[in-house]
């Protein structure tokens, strides 16, 4: 059989689990997500997780773009680093790789096959469930020294946290998916600290009063180390430009441990993710890894992460980021206003219908001169008609425009000639921009 058709068919199976990414009401899940389907199963397998030492990465916002500096700076001292995360942005072997080489489409159609008839036995296992146990699998099979390992959703009962980590790591947390993991920043808190093991170090990023209590009584309940950036470890800001920024980091009180760090990652955020991955770094050679300073400079240096205020072109600026909800669009605003500071902005928006909008039109829409609504093909894609009738309020000129594509092009046509298009709602949105943009440029040579 083509390998083609072959890696397609694998795809197809494991989406035709339940998938509770593609499911429009998220009401009843919590009820739904267990980890004992997944022990059950890895323990079928093995337990490849048990094969090699793990950072575990949760939190709401910013946790993609920390587990992908982690792994830079582990690959950069020469170890063989998995990396899973989601979801992915253009491809589905995006999700598990290995030194940052995705999983081929051979090894996939091979590892699902042996899944099979494991997976025959267990009910009710997920899309996720069965991404992840492949991820372990090849991992084990490619005989990596060390895997970075993102949470798909919360923490406590989600999939991944099967592990035994060598270091925890929690990214800033915020409201999101509510539904399920709580209405409150303590509750939400609450289950991505369900990563915390007992004994193993725990790193956060800076947290709101609320959150960061949460986590701390759990470290101590668990007699986790824990380390705290902001507090612990300190960074500050340096220079910027469109293609990189440089910051400084340094373990709080330690004269001449300051080190200066760059990456071509833009804003402020971005910073406090790179310190994040840096204390997280650390923890790890207290665990015992050789990481020389060299390497994490090294490999925050060569970080990639696209889809985060990515700018495709400078004349006009067309820039994607992946906000998916308030706090990440006021962050997004933020970076928007350092880097083209009082540029009229066309606004490419689109969302799944579970987000807050209303908290993201309103970080986004007094900056906005023009909304161009659209949608992506995702199941839970809001009708692009129901977001003009959700901005109304704000008083701006809002029209809805689908396909994506078509969006894209009336955008560039009213950006000229002094104006910058910002595609921004939800990951599927961007990657459909992105693929967009590629097919444009592509006619336009």
């Amino acid at each position: 059989m083509d390998l083609d058709v072959a890696y397609q068919i694998a795809l197809d199976y494991l989406y035709s689990f339940v998938d509770y990414s593609l499911t429009r009401n998220l009401r009843n899940l919590p009820e739904k997500f267990n980890l004992e389907r997944m022990r059950a199963l890895m323990q079928r397998m093995g337990n490849p997780q048990q094969d090699y030492p793990v950072i575990h990465v949760a939190g709401t916002k910013g946790k993609g773009s920390t587990a992908a500096m982690i792994a830079g700076g582990l690959q950069a001292a020469g170890y063989r680093v998995g990396f899973y995360t989601s979801p992915h942005l253009i491809d589905f072997s995006e999700r598990i790789q290995v030194n940052r080489q995705p999983i081929t489409k051979a090894s996939l159609v091979e590892i699902v096959e042996e899944l099979k008839p494991h997976i025959a036995e267990i009910p009710e296992l997920t899309t996720f469930e069965l991404t992840t146990a492949v991820g372990f699998v090849y991992f084990a099979r490619q005989q990596v020294d060390i895997a970075v390992v993102e949470v798909g959703l919360g923490g406590r009962l989600d999939a991944t946290n099967i592990v035994t980590p060598l270091v925890s790591v929690i990214t800033s947390i915020s409201y999101d998916h509510t539904a399920v993991l709580g209405k409150t920043l303590a509750a939400i808190a609450g289950e991505k600290g369900g990563i915390i093991k007992p004994g193993r170090p725990l790193v956060i990023a800076p947290q709101t009063e609320e959150a960061r209590q949460v986590l701390f009584n759990l470290a101590i309940e668990r007699n986790a180390p824990i380390t705290q950036v902001g507090k612990d470890i300190i960074f500050s800001a340096g220079s910027h430009t469109l293609t990189g920024q440089s910051f400084a980091v340094a373990v709080n009180r330690k004269p001449g441990s300051r080190l200066d760090l760059t990456i071509p990652l833009l804003g402020q955020h971005q910073i406090e993710n790179a310190a994040t991955a840096y204390a997280a770094l650390l923890a790890a050679r207290k665990e015992g890894l050789n990481i020389p300073k060299e390497a994490i400079q090294q490999g925050f240096a060569a970080v990639e992460w696209k889809g985060r205020f990515e700018i495709l072109q400078t004349d006009p600026p067309v820039i994607l980021d992946s906000a998916h909800n308030q706090d990440s669009a006021r962050r997004l605003v933020e970076t928007l206003q350092t880097y083209f500071p009082g540029q009229r902005v066309v606004l490419v928006f689109g969302v799944s219908e579970d987000k807050d909008i209303e908290g993201m039109f309103a970080e986004l829409l007094p900056i906005t001169d023009l909304l161009i609504a659209t949608q992506s093909i995702h199941p839970r894609a809001l009708e692009a008609g129901k977001l003009v009738e959700m901005a109304q309020s704000y008083g701006k000129p809002a029209i809805a425009v689908v396909p994506l594509e078509e969006a894209i092009r009336y955008a560039l046509e009213k950006a000229a000639p002094d104006g910058l298009i910002l595609v921004t709602g939800s990951l599927f949105v961007v990657a459909a921009a992105k693929q967009t943009w590629e097919l444009i440029t592509k006619r336009n040579r």
